[in-house]
Parts: structure tokens; C-alpha cells; sequence
């Protein structure tokens, strides 16, 4: 198995890189965790209140049990990934069903942030973005996918997402063995990690 950990600021378009990574891939080898699946649990708090949870700070995310997740699946277990809500800030009470597999990615902006979780990782990935860029995409996500306005946007942008990706996400690039920049409009970044797993599903398939 190998476990792939990709990393990256809000916005930086580490979804874009795994997905394709994952297109160049034979379906059924690759299985993600996604790290905002493991945010944790809000439901005890007032809706005011969840509105005001720093979700760019590794408090925010139980990764107890992602890491617990990815041993796991390491041991050949299939695993119960939670399913977060962004609009409630609350987890549902049904999972996704993840199921060992040849190739392993854990993606989220927090990733490489963890040390128990880069020790498991055989690759880790920095998607690397321009913070302008990474603005505006956040912008229209937030304004789009989770119904908040743009002063709201901005609001948490200046509060929590940007001092927070300076003192917890951007320092965790030096943990990266790959920086990718420009995010899923890499190509060539994106080829050679892709020829780098093939060679190493085509060596551990002639191994055995």
C-alpha cells in the first residue's frame, strides 16, 4: 500500500491535483481520505457558535481518528469515514464506506501538520498557490457551495483563514518531499507523481 499525503492552503487546488492524479489511475486502485470529512462535531453548539469555529486550525479536526482510520486501512481493514456538513458544522449520522486499496491519499490543508500522520505517508505533497488566487476561490466557493455572503467571506478570510495558514498550514511545506505549484494546472508536477506511483504498483505487483 502506499500512502500519499496532499497538502495546501484553502483554495489551493489540492482537490484538483487528486482528482488528477486519481484520472490517471486504474479505477479501483486509489481510495481517499479526505481530511474535512474528520472535522469534528458541532452539534452541541448554538448555531451563532458554529459560525464561529476557526476550521483552518488543527483543533478543529479529530485526527485521532483519521490516523486511527489510516492504520486501519494499512491493515487491511475497511473503515467508516464520517460525513461533515459545512452548512450545519455538524456530522451525520451515516459514513462513507472506505475500503483498502493499492494507493491511499490523504488530502486536506492540515495534513502535513500532524507528525503521527506524515510518519505513515510514503509521499507527502505541498500544493503550493498564490494567496490572491487562493482568495478568490474561496470567495466563490463559500459564496456558492455554502450560502455566505461576501462580507462574511472576507470577514473570516482577515480573522481566521489567512493569520492561521501563515502560523499552521504554510510551515508545513517543509515537511513536503513534493511542491506542487499552480495546484491541478501542473501538469508536468502532476505526470511525474503519477509515473512515480505506476512504478511503484508495477514493482510491488512483479514483487510478489
Amino acid at each position: 500500500m502506499l500512502i500519499i499525503g496532499i497538502a495546501g492552503g484553502t483554495g489551493s487546488g489540492k482537490t484538483t491535483v487528486v482528482n488528477a492524479i486519481i484520472s490517471r489511475l486504474n479505477v479501483g486502485d486509489v481510495a481517499v481520505l479526505s481530511q474535512d470529512a474528520y472535522y469534528r462535531d458541532n452539534s452541541h453548539l448554538s448555531p451563532e457558535e458554529r459560525q464561529k469555529i476557526n476550521f483552518d486550525h488543527p483543533d478543529s479536526v479529530e485526527f485521532e481518528l483519521l490516523i486511527d482510520n489510516v492504520k486501519r486501512l494499512r491493515n487491511g481493514e475497511q473503515v467508516h469515514q464520517p460525513l461533515y456538513s459545512y452548512i450545519t458544522c455538524t456530522r451525520s449520522t451515516e459514513t462513507v464506506v472506505i475500503k483498502p486499496q493499492k494507493v491511499i491519499i490523504i488530502e486536506g490543508i492540515l495534513c502535513l501538520q500532524p507528525a503521527e500522520l506524515r510518519k505513515m505517508m510514503d509521499i507527502s505533497i505541498f500544493v503550493d498557490c498564490e494567496a490572491d488566487v487562493r482568495l478568490s476561490r474561496v470567495i466563490r466557493r463559500d459564496i456558492i457551495e455554502r450560502g455566505r455572503d461576501i462580507i462574511k467571506v472576507l470577514q473570516r478570510y482577515e480573522e481566521t483563514v489567512r493569520p492561521s495558514h501563515l502560523q499552521f498550514i504554510e510551515p508545513t511545506k517543509r515537511f513536503a518531499d513534493i511542491i506542487v505549484p499552480e495546484g491541478g494546472n501542473n501538469t508536468v508536477a502532476i505526470d511525474i507523481i503519477t509515473q512515480y506511483i505506476k512504478k511503484h504498483l508495477h514493482d510491488t505487483t512483479h514483487a510478489i
